[in-house]
C-alpha cells in the first residue's frame, strides 16, 4: 500500500471501529442491490407504459 493510499484510507476510516467498517460495507452492498432493483423495476415500468401506449 502506497503512502497516498494509506492516508486516503486513514482519512476515510481513521476514527471508525472494525464493527462499524463491517456494517458500512454491508450497507453499501445493500444499497447497490436496492439501486439495481430500482433500475430494473423502473425499466420494466417504462416498457409497460410503452406497450400500453401502443394498444
Amino acid at each position: 500500500m502506497g503512502n497516498s493510499t494509506f492516508y486516503k484510507w486513514r482519512d476515510k476510516y481513521g476514527g471508525i471501529e472494525t464493527s462499524d467498517i463491517k456494517r458500512l460495507k454491508e450497507l453499501e452492498a445493500e444499497n447497490r442491490k436496492l439501486k439495481q432493483m430500482f433500475a430494473e423495476l423502473s425499466l420494466k415500468s417504462q416498457l409497460q407504459e410503452e406497450i400500453i401506449k401502443k394498444l
